[in-house]
This record gives C-alpha cells, sequence and structure tokens, in this order.
C-alpha cells in the first residue's frame, strides 16, 4: 500500500464502498504513503461524514496492524540462531513460513475487477439474483486461485479474508447478519465443484487419494433409524459440519421435540442450521422424502419450509408471495381469460354474501391464486386440487371450500401425501414455490409457465415474466 498511486488509492476506496470519498481524495492527492500517514485530525478534514470517518481509520489501523505482524514475523526469521534450533527447525519452520505466507497474501489482497453488469447490480445496492450470486462467486474464485498461485485449496483464514473483503465493500450483501457464512459455504463449495472432475493436478490428485473422491468428506456408517447408506458426511473447518455421532445426537434431539406441543423454536433453528448439509447431500442424492422428513420433520412445519428456502436462496418467499398477491391480484381477476372460470364464477357468487373489507380482499387474493394456472394456459390439477382428490405426485395444494371463511383449508402435498397443514393461500403459495426447490423436484412442462411467472418475481429478475 505505501506504493500505491493516486489512482490506486480511489480504486481501494470504491472496493470499500466509499466511492464518494475519492473526489476529494484525487483532488489532495492522496497516495498509498500519504493515506498511510492520515491521522484523525486529517481524515476530519478530508472527509465530511462520521460514519465514513470511523470506517477509513479502521481500514487503516487493520492494515498496520497486519503490516507490524508480519514484520515482527519476518524479524523472529531473520534473527533466529543455533542457540534456539527449534525456532527454525522441523514443524516450526513450516509453520513460521506458513504464517508468512498467509499475512502477505492478506495484506495484498484486494477484490477482482467484476464484469460490467455485475458492477451495475452492486451499484444498485440491491441483494443478487440466484445466478448473479452465482457470477459473483465464479470470479472471487478465479481470483482467490491467482493469490494463490494456482492452487485449489485455500485455507479457512483465506476464505474469511476475501468474504470479509467483499461484505465490507457491499455490506448489503451480510443479509441478517447471516452473509458472512452463506458466502463462505459458497466459496467453498464452489472450489470443491472445480476440483471434482480434475484429474491432472498433482495436488488435487494427491488429496483425493489421502482424503477420498472430495477433500475433507469421509464415508460414515449409516445413521439410525435406517439413513440411506450412500449418505456422506461432510468434515469441513467450520464447526457446522459435524460427524456421525454428533450428528445422530441433533436429529434425536430434533424429532423429540416435534413431538412436543410447546417447542424451542430457538434450538430447533440453531440445530437445523447445523444439520443443513446433510440434508441437502439426502436431497441431491435423491433420497426418498419419507426418509428426509423421518430424520427432519421440522420440514413439515411452513416456517422451517420457508427457513430452509432462505438459507438456500437468500430469499423470504413468504414476503414475496405476500408483495405480489398485493401488486397482481386485482390485474388477474381482471383479465378477460379468467372471466368464464368456475373459480371466479364461485367468488362472484360469495362476494354478494359480503360487505366486510378484509374478508372481500382475503376472497379475492384466494381467487388471484388459484386462477394463476389458467392465466398462463397451464395445467391447474398441476397447481392445486379444489374439493377435490390429489392426484399428481409433485408438489401441489389441496384446497377446501376456497371462500368459506370459517372453513376453508389449505395443504401442501408431495408424492400424494400431505406435508404441511397452511393458514390461507398466501402461505399455500410461498409453499408450493419452497417446496421445489428445497426438495429440488423438476418442474413439470404443463406448470411451468405459472411457477415461472412467480420465481421471476421472488428472485427479482432483470426482466421478470408478466401476466398476459
Amino acid at each position: 500500500m505505501e506504493n500505491w498511486s493516486v489512482d490506486q488509492v480511489c480504486n481501494w476506496l470504491r472496493q470499500r464502498n466509499l466511492g464518494e470519498l475519492v473526489p476529494k481524495f484525487r483532488e489532495e492527492e492522496v497516495s498509498g504513503a500519504a493515506l498511510l500517514a492520515l491521522n484523525d485530525c486529517m481524515v476530519q478534514q478530508l472527509v465530511k461524514k462520521i460514519g465514513h470517518q470511523a470506517v477509513l481509520m479502521d481500514l487503516i489501523n487493520k492494515y498496520q496492524q497486519q503490516k507490524s505482524g508480519l514484520e515482527s514475523l519476518t524479524y523472529c526469521c531473520k534473527t533466529a540462531s543455533p542457540e534456539f534450533p527449534e525456532v527454525i527447525s522441523g514443524k516450526n519452520l513450516k509453520s513460521f513460513f506458513a504464517r508468512y505466507k498467509t499475512l502477505q497474501w492478506t495484506s495484498s489482497y484486494a477484490l477482482p475487477d467484476f464484469p460490467y453488469d455485475v458492477k451495475c447490480i452492486l451499484a444498485e445496492k440491491k441483494c443478487p439474483d440466484h445466478s448473479m450470486r452465482i457470477r459473483i462467486i465464479e470470479f472471487l474464485q478465479a481470483d482467490m486461485t491467482k493469490y494463490l498461485e494456482g492452487s485449489l485449496y485455500p485455507n479457512s483464514q483465506q476464505y474469511n479474508i476475501v468474504v470479509n473483503a467483499l461484505l465490507q465493500a457491499y455490506p448489503f450483501l451480510d443479509e441478517d447478519g447471516n452473509g458472512f457464512l452463506l458466502w463462505k459455504r459458497a466459496l467453498k463449495d464452489r472450489f470443491k465443484y472445480v476440483r471434482r472432475p480434475i484429474e491432472d493436478d498433482e495436488q488435487v490428485l494427491r488429496n483425493k487419494c489421502k482424503f477420498g473422491h472430495r477433500r475433507g468428506q469421509t464415508r460414515k456408517s449409516s445413521f439410525a433409524e435406517n439413513k440411506p447408506d450412500d449418505v456422506q458426511v461432510q468434515v469441513e473447518e467450520e464447526p457446522v459440519h459435524l460427524e456421525g455421532s454428533a450428528m445422530d445426537v441433533h436429529i434425536k434431539w430434533l424429532k423429540e421435540e416435534y413431538m412436543k406441543t410447546q417447542r424451542n423454536w430457538k434450538e430447533v433453528d440453531n440445530r437445523m442450521n447445523v444439520t443443513i448439509e446433510l440434508r441437502r447431500k439426502m436431497i441431491s442424492n435423491k433420497a426418498p422424502l419419507k426418509d428426509i422428513l423421518r430424520l427432519f420433520p421440522f420440514l413439515r412445519c411452513p416456517y422451517q419450509l420457508f427457513r430452509e428456502f432462505q438459507l438456500l436462496t437468500h430469499m423470504d418467499i413468504y414476503k414475496k408471495t405476500v408483495e405480489i398477491l398485493e401488486i397482481y391480484s386485482e390485474n388477474i381477476l381482471s383479465l378477460y381469460v379468467v372471466r368464464n372460470n368456475p373459480i371466479n364464477i364461485m367468488l362472484q357468487e360469495n362476494l354478494k354474501r359480503h360487505t366486510e373489507e378484509d374478508i372481500l380482499k382475503y376472497m379475492k387474493t384466494t381467487a388471484a391464486c388459484l386462477l394463476l394456472p389458467d392465466v398462463f394456459g397451464d395445467d391447474s390439477s398441476l397447481f392445486a386440487a379444489v374439493n377435490e382428490e390429489v392426484k399428481v405426485m409433485t408438489p401441489v395444494l389441496e384446497v377446501k371450500n376456497p371462500f368459506n371463511v370459517n372453513s376453508c383449508e389449505f395443504a401442501l402435498y408431495v408424492g400424494r401425501e400431505e406435508l404441511a397443514q397452511l393458514d390461507d393461500c398466501t402461505m399455500a403459495l410461498a409453499a408450493l414455490v419452497a417446496a421445489f426447490h428445497v426438495f429440488d423436484i423438476p418442474c413439470p412442462k404443463r406448470i411451468h409457465r405459472t411457477l415461472n411467472f412467480l420465481e421471476s418475481l421472488v428472485f427479482e429478475v432483470r426482466s421478470p415474466a408478466s401476466l398476459p
């Protein structure tokens, strides 16, 4: 940093979400050396906003602390003498140089120059959709590989450095305070994905032979209660990745807690967090749904289904569904294509019997939800079975007495078996979309346009699908 030009300092400010300071720093010709020489008084003169002052001083102090640690380590290596052979021999020497390399990597790391479309999304300070997140992760992985001189095995500290740099530059990516773990996990998964097909890299082959098909994984004995034998347990540096015995404890607790009437929901959330890798592994291996639900019965609860969806996609599916129905309900009901639909006819008959505004709104929202497949020319039987028996294997809603406020019932079915009871059409629609993603179930072609419309709004696609 000491040798940075003014332009490099300005780029550094932009990467740390301090772009507002660039014109003033350029005007005052603040180079890298000048940046490190700034004191509190100088910063107050250069920067007007107190928040920006605090962030800038914190970044400078952190860099100086890292530099101090690096100089201290270098001094130890240089001054080690034969009188203290343990300092410069064997594992200690290896440890010294490993730490030195990490500190050197830390002090020099800067986020990559993202492509134009990624920059545009980040400039809007909006959380990117799933495909854009993948692009960001791909660029971070490629950039880390460059810094690691081609190695595909970053250590935990290096993952932390990159994710911290990303969240410092773009704080809005740290959703609900869980962004760090989610981005770190995604970055780790990307490295695993890149390593998987490699057959000509000595380091990758060595680690595959040493650790099995993937680094950090090992085959464990099957869990209790007929858990599929081919499910592997993820063994990682993070404490959330547990070995068999610890995982068994969590699964047993979840099953016992599910049977209680008064549940400790905070502890349920914690234990569902630490077991998510096993669930994703079982689902990706196409384990029977009944086996997944036997081990993780809380997936039958709408709240946990929505929470699982949010962990996977970073989107609040219930909140998005509420917004979608509020915006589109009236438009759906006004379309000519649904004018003579039995659902719409039933709605019009029931509207005549009520005058309360809340009840009228409830019935219109319910009708709009149930009419969605007909709007897009899809097969409504793959979306909801209204006052009839469920006949399909894919996720579908069962709806009874939809316009009777006192006796209406909504349920989500998967594999012709009831998964969850739901409060209303909004929760039902959110649960239907979530089920396809959480259980990784392909969308039937005859309902594709309806779900594509909903997903484009949930994931905030720049050009979402629209009503016909």
